[in-house]
């Protein structure tokens, strides 16, 4: 959920704006493939070690983790005063934890009934068609809906977050979340950031400049990747209900 800071920033800087950045979306657009193909790697790398070497899986993910969110602010900051060539090295390196990170859910998918390699395979696919929808319809909102849906996104996203704290929180006690509501909080994210992915493209062009492609790509590749994540929660809990 790392792009909830990065989604207020963006937004408050595209409150009342017009458009800075109108190539933009088309610059991010090979940066976020890249970036995504490494998050692959990544992944791939992953399984490989919850395959052969399990017992040092959790110490490495949780290094993973950490290193993960302070390459995601460092990298960030760095691209967004332009300085690509730095910020492209780092965030190319983030990807890669993040497929890292993303391979215990991958792993868990894999081994549930009903979703398998194919779900995967759907995840992804959802993800792209999402995509494609979100950028139709985003880059034809008027301002007014613009923001609106920003705003109603924005408070959805925060919500969530509480809730998925919250989530963590019980299950550390041995209080696990029942199939049911697993289902629909799932099924809630999938729906934020599909809105998520609509709001990429009426926000990016009015916050970046042309040059800036690459915290416009992060910003794209961060609501992607939480779609994937929130579409496979949402297979898994249907798929392994009780």
């Amino acid at each position: 959920m790392s792009n909830t800071s990065n989604f207020r920033k963006a937004m408050r800087e595209a409150q009342g704006q017009s458009i800075v950045g109108p190539e933009v979306i088309s610059n991010a657009l090979p940066y976020l493939g890249g970036g995504l193909i490494l998050t692959a790697v990544g992944t791939y790398g992953g399984l490989g070690v919850l395959g052969s070497r399990p017992e040092i899986f959790m110490p490495t993910f949780w290094v993973a983790l950490i290193a993960e969110f302070a390459l995601f602010f460092v990298a960030r900051g760095i691209a967004e005063k332009g300085n690509n060539s730095t910020a492209l090295p780092l965030l190319a390196l983030y990807s890669l934890l993040s497929g890292y990170t993303l391979s215990g859910i991958v792993a868990l998918a894999l081994s549930t009934s009903g979703v398998g390699i194919q779900g995967v395979g759907i995840a992804a696919l959802g993800c792209g068609v999402t995509f494609i929808a979100g950028r139709n319809i985003g880059s034809n909102l008027s301002d007014e809906d613009g923001m609106a849906l920003a705003q109603t996104v924005r408070l959805g996203i925060i919500a969530l977050l509480v809730v998925l704290v919250g989530q963590l929180l019980f299950s550390v006690f041995g209080v696990y979340t029942p199939s049911w509501l697993e289902v629909a909080i799932s099924g809630i994210g999938v729906a934020l950031f599909a809105g998520s992915a609509v709001v990429d493209f009426y926000i990016l062009p009015r916050t970046y400049k042309n040059e800036q492609y690459l915290p416009a790509a992060l910003s794209m590749y961060l609501t992607y990747i939480n779609l994937f994540v929130f579409i496979l929660r949402l297979l898994i809990a249907i798929n392994g209900r009780d």
